[in-house]
């Protein structure tokens, strides 16, 4: 996305009485990390143990806004926790129609916006720094599991790294999974501008001979439990003997049967990654394609794209219907993490 998204509204907005009771909890947090010059902007989502008052996430002109009681008290008992990483270009309210579901699954779900990679700061440049993104989840899971108000609610056998797109592939990396360079470079020079992320990475003149040690570092973190990653990019580069010595149970979710994303088929026609994995899920959701897993886009919007010459994110194939793509990629989740509606 250009200029259009980078203006769009991110604060939080009080709800008017007419809008329907929420069913989660919303608020806001800054944390920082040893690798970031700044803070990093946080949010969290989770089940209702007593409400306060409403609020709108991600309201903008482009997209629907989540509605979430803001700074509402925790339930008792222990949640299991999922972290969340955003797409490329994408932020914490970007995910926030998934956040709000997995929460009312059961879910206390931490998200972040990564600097350099997040809406009206994305540059090909530093979103080949994968390194820096699964820092970013490791510091946000520090920051959640040291603050006593937060950490006595997790359940700390069951945490789980979720990333879309970008961020499918900072969660493998967190993994485990390891990136060859030189492979990445030979599948950029084979399909060029052909695949999506090196056509990304071209337009912001990275060097393919050079890129940073940060896309091929070790990123691992024991402390995630499971991995569930949404069209992840990158496979391609992935290193088979990385992808099986990966011991925690991974689901991956293809958006569309027809795999209408080069850059993000795993399959075994693709870049195989499925086939690499010991312990895996794949999930296919039917009737939905990459731009599927953002949010719903408010009546018009897809005009207003064309006119201001946006990325066709609001452009769903003939007859597919992108909440019935989140209804089926959520419950998918759900199954594989056994989360239930509270």
């Amino acid at each position: 996305m250009k200029h259009l998204l980078s203006a769009t509204v991110l604060t939080l907005l009080l709800a008017g009485p007419a809008l329907a009771d929420p069913n989660v909890g919303f608020d806001r947090f800054d944390f920082r990390a040893d690798h970031r010059s700044g803070p990093i902007a946080g949010g969290l989502w989770y089940p209702v143990g007593r409400a306060t008052y409403t609020g709108l996430v991600g309201e903008s002109m482009i997209f629907q806004p989540v509605e979430a009681y803001v700074g509402a008290a925790f339930p008792e008992g222990d949640l299991p926790l999922i972290v969340v990483s955003h797409g490329s270009g994408s932020s914490i309210d970007g995910t926030a129609w998934l956040s709000a579901a997995l929460a009312e699954r059961g879910a206390i779900v931490v998200v972040m916006n990564h600097p350099g990679t997040t809406t009206g700061d994305s540059s090909p440049r530093r979103t080949a720094r994968l390194a820096e993104r699964a820092a970013d989840m490791g510091a946000a899971l520090d920051h959640v599991l040291s603050d006593p108000e937060i950490a006595q609610h997790i359940d700390r056998e069951r945490i789980t790294a979720l990333g879309f797109s970008l961020g499918g592939s900072t969660v493998m990396g967190l993994a485990g999974l390891r990136l060859d360079p030189d492979a990445y470079r030979a599948y950029c020079e084979r399909f060029g501008e052909t695949a999506q992320d090196c056509l990304f990475l071209m337009r912001g003149g990275v060097d393919f001979d050079n890129l940073p040690p940060e896309f091929s570092a070790d990123m691992s973190d024991p402390r995630f439990t499971s991995i569930v990653a949404v069209d992840p990019g990158y496979t391609y580069a992935a290193i088979p003997e990385s992808a099986a010595e990966i011991d925690v149970p991974v689901q991956i979710v293809s958006l569309g049967d027809d795999f209408p994303w080069f850059a993000t088929d795993v399959r075994t026609q693709g870049s195989g990654l499925i086939d690499m994995l010991p312990n895996v899920e794949h999930a296919v959701i039917p009737n939905a394609w990459h731009y599927s897993f953002l949010p719903t886009c408010k009546p018009n919007a897809g005009q207003l794209l064309i006119e201001e010459g946006e990325d066709p994110i609001c452009d769903d194939p003939e007859d597919w219907d992108r909440g019935a793509a989140h209804a089926a990629s959520v419950e998918a989740i759900a199954q594989f993490l056994n989360l239930s509606a509270r």
